[in-house]
């Protein structure tokens, strides 16, 4: 599973806000909703964090293992 908490630690220690993301850098508001469930983002818009908040994909983003995981 992926797991967005070290979005919100980086955003906690940024001076962004779920705020200025959304009216600021155009964030969409389900695009929050969807790092506060978990749910998966494209590429696209981890790139977009990151550079908005001048950080690596693993300030954003880790994999947890997780009895849910689909089998391959």
């Amino acid at each position: 599973m992926i797991s967005y908490a070290p979005f919100w630690a980086t955003l906690r220690s940024s001076k962004e806000s779920t705020y200025t993301l959304i009216k600021n850098h155009r964030i969409s508001s389900s695009t929050i909703d969807k790092l506060r469930k978990n749910k998966p983002l494209n590429t696209t818009t981890v790139n977009d964090l990151c550079r908005i908040l001048n950080c690596k994909v693993s300030d954003v983003m880790e994999y947890v293992p997780s009895e849910d995981d689909q089998m391959l």
